[in-house]
């Protein structure tokens, strides 16, 4: 039965996060504890804060000594048998602090991976990554680049993220016409993602001209912030797209207005695996998406989805416009969606798959495997 401590150092609330705080909850309900260091002005504390063993503790960069002092004071205090750093600077924070143990026991070093960047190949970078006894990726997309910037293959696992099916099953639709003050009866088209530049909103909104075309009514709703806000808003105003798309930012009910789209659409450039679009799936919305990164290993071309090539704004108008004018297309790939979501990521699979990558890693049970990652299909 390992104790594991998690480290995550960001100040806002991402699906990284979400699966932090989803791991630490899942394996405490199983009866393990799990400790969680996080950033003491971070939305992940504020959420985790009715929990106990909660520390809380970030560096102010990426080689913050005394963070790592800080740290290692915390892993010889509470000694558990794996620390878990889920971001870069959390793994850089482990490193260091575990290079202070001299020869104590240290406990074992797992990382997470969850974008599709490559590592840093700076001597630093290099090093705080050897130190790690196993990185567990969130596709097999990033295993690949992972693998490929030489971390050896029998310390890289793919562990696919999870989400509650059953209880975003459960949540009410939301009317989202009425909420956001949308026409009635207009088509709804929504992304949620952060705005940032890999994430391609502005694709998207090149793409809304050519839906307008054929359907004048259509709306576009882009949920959640980012640097880029400004940005977009201009980009809409140039295109004239001010009655058709709306940046309607962190809305705390998203997951019941997902449900009363007609279309859910990511339009990243690079993307780790897109937990949003697993929010879409299990509300059993048609998804059209990049085919970046690892989505495609969630969204089934043709069965659950559409997937269209990145930067693309012709293709994706095209495949939404498909999605659009066609209602029993679109329930018959929502109805697949939450039953592939519901079968292969989630959030009961996603912990106990960590939790077999801890014992392994922690030297309580012999290596089930050599990481090889799992199929997509």
């Amino acid at each position: 039965m390992p104790f594991s401590l998690h480290i995550d150092t960001a100040v806002s609330w991402r699906g990284g996060q979400s699966q932090v705080l989803q791991t630490v909850m899942g394996l405490r309900a199983r009866g393990h504890r799990a400790a969680l260091v996080a950033h003491p002005k971070g939305e992940l504390a504020r959420r985790a804060q009715e929990g106990h063993d909660l520390i809380r503790l970030a560096p102010l960069h990426e080689v913050d000594f005394g963070a790592a002092l800080k740290l290692s004071r915390v892993l010889r205090e509470l000694n558990p048998d794996v620390v878990h750093a889920h971001d870069p600077h959390a793994v850089a924070m482990t490193a260091m602090a575990l290079s202070m143990f001299g020869r104590e026991r240290r406990p074992a070093f797992v990382v997470a991976r969850r974008v599709d960047f490559h590592l840093k190949q700076n001597s630093f970078s290099r090093w705080k990554y050897k130190l790690a006894d196993c990185v567990v990726c969130s596709s097999n997309a990033i295993r690949a680049m992972v693998v490929e910037d030489g971390i050896p293959d029998d310390r890289v696992i793919t562990v696919y993220e999870g989400v509650d099916v059953d209880r975003i099953a459960a949540i009410p639709a939301a009317d989202v016409h009425t909420e956001l003050w949308l026409p009635p009866h207009a088509p709804v088209v929504g992304n949620v993602a952060a705005l940032v530049a890999h994430k391609g909103q502005r694709y998207l909104i090149e793409a809304v001209p050519l839906i307008v075309q054929r359907l004048p009514d259509v709306q576009v709703l882009l949920f959640g912030e980012g640097e880029l806000r400004s940005q977009l808003q201009r980009q809409i105003k140039a295109l004239g797209l001010d009655h058709h798309v709306r940046l309607v930012g962190f809305q705390p009910n998203v997951l019941a207005l997902i449900k009363s789209l007609d279309v859910f659409v990511m339009s990243s450039i690079t993307e780790g695996l897109g937990t949003s679009i697993l929010d879409a799936m299990a509300s059993s919305k048609p998804v059209v998406a990049t085919d970046a990164g690892g989505i495609p290993e969630v969204v089934e071309h043709g069965v659950t989805g559409l997937l269209v090539p990145a930067q693309k704004p012709a293709a994706m108008a095209e495949a939404i416009l498909r999605l659009l004018n066609d209602a029993p297309l679109r329930t018959q790939m929502g109805n697949a969606g939450l039953e592939r979501v519901r079968a292969r990521f989630s959030v009961d699979r996603m912990v106990d798959e960590t939790l077999a990558v801890y014992e392994r890693a922690a030297g309580m049970r012999p290596a089930a495997g050599n990481g090889s990652p799992p199929p997509a299909d």
